[in-house]
Parts: structure tokens; sequence; C-alpha cells
């Protein structure tokens, strides 16, 4: 990776007060621009051929059910390409998670690269920390497309201030999270946010709680995303307390045990 596109990683991104606020009252914020479209271009590259190496889905995809027709998910490419782990370490991306949160210091939870092909099916209704066996709520997920995407691709929508909830519901991404939370969503009246199109490089942040789905992909060709999810450091581990935590928790969280500090050596500090 050449100077100049690494250097585009360095800098700080020129965040504002109202986007911060925005994020904490809705649990989610559109940023455009965190990376240069020709940056994201390049990582581009390195991420897709992992995505190609290491994704092991080879069924068509009318053989799989909803959470595998949503898309292709690989995780942790940081561990097997240098150039992801730039990406993925980039002090510009962990700063402004940082800043939304209004904390001095974030961890590393994992990245995941989420491609969804096309005629790809829609992603449930979910909240994404069902999973996450962490004692806090700064937690917070970037999404960038590394390509322009339609809405019509599989952008994300949220349930603005659902984030406030909590933990709403022990269900995982599935026909039944749809169901339950697309009637919860109604009952309670959360504004749900529309997709809009997205160029490489601009990048959603949701916390872990914010109710979120994403729709289908109608066109033909695929939505390259990557997503790197960070938490506030001095987060404890807390009790699984479904099958989804109890795996995370050995991937993710090798070696940690609750009620001590989520701190594994794949849970780097990222920023500062």
């Amino acid at each position: 990776m050449s100077a100049t596109v690494a250097a585009g990683l360095a800098e700080e991104y020129a965040g504002t007060p109202a986007q911060a606020s925005e994020y904490r009252k809705n649990g989610h914020v559109l940023l455009r621009g965190v990376a240069a479209p020709e940056v994201a271009g390049r990582y581009q590259e390195s991420i897709s051929a992992c995505v190609k190496r290491l994704n092991a889905e080879r069924r068509p995809i009318e053989q799989r059910d909803t959470y595998g027709k949503a898309f292709l998910q690989t995780m942790n490419l940081w561990l097997h390409n240098a150039a992801v782990k730039e990406f993925v370490f980039a002090r510009r991306f962990a700063k402004i998670a940082a800043d939304l949160m209004g904390v001095p210091a974030v961890r590393l939870y994992h990245d995941q690269a989420l491609y969804k092909e096309p005629g790809g099916g829609p992603t449930p209704w979910h909240q994404d920390q069902y999973y996450w066996p962490l004692d806090t709520s700064n937690t917070i997920t970037l999404w960038m497309p590394l390509i322009d995407i339609t809405p019509d691709m599989g952008v994300m929508t949220f349930a603005s201030g659902s984030q406030k909830e909590g933990y709403i519901s022990s269900l995982e991404i599935s026909d039944a999270s749809e169901t339950h939370f697309r009637k919860y969503i109604a009952e309670r009246g959360f504004p749900v946010s529309h997709p809009v199109a997205m160029r490489a490089g601009d990048a959603t942040f949701h916390s872990g709680w914010t109710l979120h789905n994403a729709t289908p992909n109608t066109t033909g060709k695929m939505r390259e995303v990557m997503t790197i999810i960070y938490y506030a450091d001095g987060a404890r581990v807390c009790t699984p307390d479904n099958p989804g935590r109890v795996k995370d928790l050995e991937t993710w969280l090798p070696g940690c045990k609750v009620g001590e500090s989520a701190a594994s050596k794949i849970n780097p500090i990222l920023y500062p």
C-alpha cells in the first residue's frame, strides 16, 4: 500500500459536535468521506482477496436459510493480511468511534466483511450486541462500503432511538427476529431511517443495541462492505446468556473469563 494511501487513514476526521449529538440521540449516524474513495478502493482489493480466499460458503443462494442469504460473512481478516490490518487498525476510524461514544479509548472486538451477493436477501431486524458478552453499552460498529452503492444493493436502515431500550429480546438474526422486531418498532413508534446511496469510503456508525436491518440486493452487482466493531476500553466480560454469546466469548475474547477485563491478545487498543 502506498504511503499516500496509508496517510489517508492516519489523519483525523473533521467530525462535529452535531454528529456526535445525532449519534447519541438516534444510536446511528451517517458520515461522508470517512475514507477517501480512492483509499477505500485500494484497500478493497486486499479485503476482497481475503473474502475470496477465506469464505467457505459455496452453496447456491436458494439452498441457504435467511441468514445465509443475507450476506457472505468473513471475520477477522486483519489476522490474514497486512494491508487489511492497516485498514482495520486505522487511528482515523477508531478516534471517530471513541468520539461518538464519548470515551477516551477503544478496543477492537473484531472486523468482518459483509458482502451481499447479487440477488442476496434482506438482513432481518436485529441487535448486534445480542452476540457480545460485554458489560458495557459503549459499543459501536463502523459499516463502510468499499464501492459506491445504491439503496437497491442492500443499504442499512435503523430504528432511531431503539438503542436506549438496551437488551430487547434474546432472538438471533432470523425470520423470527424480523417479525418480532418489526412489530416492536411499530408499537414503540421508532422512526426508521431510509436507505441512501453511499460512496466508497462513506460510513455509518451504529450502537450495538440499535435495531437495524438491510434491504435485499436486487442488482447484478456485489455489495462490498467492511465493518469494524469497537468497544470502550475497560469493559468486562459478562455472563454469556445465550449460545451466540458463548460462541463469541470463545472466539473473539479468547482466554477471558467472566468478570475479567475484555482484553485478549486479539482485542488491542486502537485509540489512542
